[in-house]
């Protein structure tokens, strides 16, 4: 099947349509995501089709589910009292953003439309693009003195927080000029982003707290992620064999991901696997401790494990300082420092 964006957006109106005809809880549903995105939303050959559905006073489990082996529905499920009032979401870095951007496929009482024009107006002024900036540096930062105050305790746990610390750090730069970045093409987008705005040299110290230096290291490296890919493969499959998973680990996303991956380790910019890859890969071991044992070993050959690690702190704590100079000397309009 050949997968376009109309074909995506198709799917996402049939979808909301069918659940809004047998559920009367349904106020509001929007398409968010790469579908509405100018770049492609298909990479490797396959894609996801991601819908918020807004209830009237509860939420609901996140939804998987698969419509062809290359193309799932990620559905989720917000109460209305998440989007009031509607001018505080300016500050919030993914919330406000995703209501900004959003399409409106079902809005009936209006409540979306009323709430998107709330976001919207004022939404790109000094003070509230600051605000998601410095709310992004500020956890980073509480992470960063988190692990300089305390004797590190090695663990998918402390894995996940440093990634989620590096995460917010490379958003808290990116939310100066647009919206937070994630997804497959995390790392990809960043990189576009600090060429755009000449600080290519953030990339490069990005992609050393990530990889330990391994990238870029050519033909070598790249062989190397493979055989991590493969690894994660299994991990993929024993989970969902054996343990009750997250969404983010659901057996329909597997091509989603695998695919992701054979794309990016044949493109120009291999080392744009590795964030992907370590996030869900950590995700698992937090789900399996017990059998993270590849986890484990890649996590000890790149650093977040061991007695590395305190570089990678010390290397996190100088891009926060490189940020937070940024954020100080930021104007509207200009896109250098």
């Amino acid at each position: 099947m050949r997968i376009t964006r109309e074909l995506l957006h198709r799917i996402a109106e049939d979808t909301v349509s069918e659940r809004t005809k047998k559920d009367d809880s349904i106020i509001a549903a929007y398409l968010h995501g790469t579908v509405l995105e100018g770049e492609d939303p298909v990479l490797g050959g396959a894609a996801d089709i991601d819908i918020v559905f807004i209830h009237e006073d509860y939420d609901r489990q996140r939804e998987i589910i698969r419509m062809t082996e290359d193309v799932h529905l990620d559905i989720e499920h917000h109460s209305k009292a998440q989007y009031q009032p509607p001018k505080e979401l300016r500050t919030r870095p993914w919330l406000g953003y995703a209501i900004y951007q959003c399409q409106l496929i079902y809005d009936p009482q209006h409540f979306l439309n009323f709430t998107q024009a709330g976001v919207r107006g004022m939404f790109f002024d000094y003070e509230n693009v600051l605000a998601r900036s410095e709310t992004l540096l500020n956890r980073s930062r509480a992470v960063w003195l988190h692990f300089h105050n305390r004797e590190t305790v090695f663990s998918p746990d402390q894995v996940r927080m440093y990634l989620q610390a590096l995460d917010d750090a490379i958003n808290a730069f990116a939310c100066l000029f647009g919206p937070p970045l994630g997804g497959r093409r995390f790392l990809f987008r960043f990189k576009l982003l600090t060429e755009e705005h000449a600080r290519t040299d953030i990339y490069k110290s990005v992609v050393k707290l990530i990889s330990g230096g391994i990238f870029p290291d050519g033909a070598k490296a790249v062989e190397e992620a493979k055989g991590w890919m493969l690894e994660w493969a299994e991990d993929f499959h024993k989970i969902n064999a054996n343990y009750e998973v997250p969404p983010e680990l659901h057996i329909h996303r597997l091509a989603y991901y695998m695919r992701g991956y054979e794309a990016m380790l044949g493109s120009n910019d291999p080392e744009t696997l590795l964030w992907p890859l370590l996030d869900t890969w950590t995700l698992m071991a937090e789900t399996m401790p017990s059998q993270a044992g590849a986890w484990q070993a890649v996590c000890e050959r790149i650093g977040l494990i061991g007695e590395r690690f305190p570089q990678h702190l010390d290397g996190l704590d100088a891009l926060l300082d490189q940020i937070e100079v940024m954020l100080e000397k930021w104007e509207p309009g200009h896109s250098n420092f």
